[in-house]
């Protein structure tokens, strides 16, 4: 991030010796914010001619701050102001995975005067049936017919987004001690519920569609006594962006069922395919109902802050299901089902996921013109992109990338084997203005072509398994 104009640097008023006086002024602006997290400080020659003292008083001021934790220096790049604790930096985060906002005040304010009209109290006043309201779930049951999955309402349950769905899931289809099967990259928050909650991960070796059947098989023929649960996120895999064609479905499923091992669908990016596709894909839930756990959510496909989650549950597991459900939440709050139901009935539902997807549509394509060839170009039109690359590169990338004030989801975060040779780096792409996205990517291009990243196309067909435990 480099400094705008307005920035003057200066000396401190006082006796103190000039390399003391300059680490006090520049420290009461980046305390205050005048410096913003990220910023890149002048280069030492630069800032010495401007103010009129020697190099070397630069840097001794420089070695101060960085002592102070307010800088840190980057061989090569330069000094940057680094990242304080509670601070409200102008940081362009790429890190956290939302949907564009499509939700304008005008449009939030109109739902609830409208809501105010119609409501039902009971809505307030009692306690839900813990699977949520039948009229709930069957609105819930229609919107996920629409995202291409056929789901009977009485097998159904509305949680507190996808992540409590997920907890739920894992709970009953793994028991702890056992161990969760997934891609050797995955969404961090399914490898941290697992670990949190006594879950060894194993991941299982990827290719340009996701997780590789021959690799699976492998995994799965390989267990001990520990029961395995197989997660999975087969549409706009998470990192990744992969998909898998309905004869990879298949295959998945058919393992599964020889291993007779659960399986927990994440579909959350259903709402990323066209509706008018030619080939619509099968979720795996509508292939193997009576085994797989199927998640969705109205976070992605609508907005972040409507926390309703939807959990499908096979029939023999119901009632455990619901017993989770019961001791983890006993209620989502009345309002989002307020919410969910006016803009389902009303239509801004369906208007406002048209919207995301083509706001989505522009920011990857953008994404493609600034990248090129080192971004995996997705199938559909999702919140992310992934830059494959070797491990090593991936580190300096975030480390640079973070060095300029841009936050992004590091490789560590994502894969199942914390020294896997082969990973790399996700931009979500949905929640920043689209003028820092632009200067975002454009930074990350940069830096890219500075260190020589390869077509990273090879990489992407050989992110490597890690074994159960790790």
């Amino acid at each position: 991030m480099r400094l705008q104009s307005p920035w003057q640097p200066r000396l401190a008023d006082g006796p103190a010796a000039p390399s003391e006086r300059l680490a006090t002024a520049l420290a009461d602006d980046i305390l205050s914010a005048r410096l913003p997290t990220g910023a890149r400080l002048p280069a030492h020659r630069d800032l010495a001619w401007r103010i009129g003292i020697g190099v070397g008083t630069v840097t001794k001021a420089y070695g101060m701050l960085e002592r102070r934790g307010l800088v840190r220096s980057v061989r090569g790049r330069g000094t940057f102001v680094a990242a304080l604790p509670g601070r409200q930096g102008p940081v362009i985060d790429l890190s956290v995975n939302m949907p564009p906002a499509m939700i304008s005040e005008r449009a939030l304010a109109r739902t609830l005067a409208r809501i105010s009209r119609s409501i039902d109290p009971d809505l307030f006043n009692i306690y839900p049936p813990v699977a949520g309201h039948d009229e709930h779930r069957r609105m819930m049951a229609r919107w996920l017919s629409g995202l291409g999955m056929d789901a009977a309402p009485d097998r159904l349950l509305l949680t507190n987004g996808a992540q409590q769905a997920l907890a739920v899931a894992m709970a009953v289809a793994s028991p702890p001690g056992g161990t969760i099967v997934t891609e050797a990259c995955a969404y961090p928050g399914a490898l941290t519920l697992a670990r949190q909650t006594g879950r060894a991960v194993a991941g299982v070796e990827m290719d340009a569609q996701g997780m590789r059947p021959d690799a699976l098989d492998r995994v799965l023929a390989g267990r001990r006594e520990a029961p395995m649960a197989l997660y999975v996120t087969p549409t706009m895999h998470n990192p990744t962006t992969a998909t898998m064609d309905a004869g990879r479905r298949r295959d998945i499923v058919a393992l599964c069922r020889r291993h007779d091992v659960a399986i927990i669908e994440d579909d959350v990016y259903a709402c990323t395919e066209p509706d008018a596709d030619p080939q619509p894909l099968p979720p795996l839930a509508m292939l193997a109902p009576e085994r797989t756990f199927y998640v969705n959510s109205l976070s992605k496909t609508l907005s972040p802050g409507l926390r309703i989650g939807a959990l499908v549950v096979p029939p023999a597991h119901l009632d455990a299901a619901e017993s989770v459900l019961l001791t983890t939440s006993l209620m989502i709050a009345p309002l989002s089902y307020a919410v969910m139901a006016q803009w389902m009935l009303d239509g801004t539902a369906l208007a406002v996921r048209a919207a995301i997807r083509t706001e989505a549509a522009r920011r990857r394509d953008l994404a493609a013109s600034l990248l090129g060839p080192a971004m995996t170009y997705p199938r559909y039109d999702g919140f992310h992109v992934w830059l494959p690359m070797a491990r090593p590169d991936a580190e300096r990338l975030a480390e640079a990338a973070a060095a300029e004030g841009i936050a992004v989801t590091a490789p560590g975060v994502v894969s199942v084997a914390p020294d896997a040779p082969m990973t790399g780096i996700r931009l979500c792409l949905g929640r920043a203005r689209l003028p820092d996205l632009t200067r975002a990517l454009e930074t990350i291009g940069r830096h890219m072509g500075r260190a020589g990243v390869p077509d990273p196309k090879p990489a992407h067909a050989a992110i490597a398994s890690a074994p159960a435990g790790e």
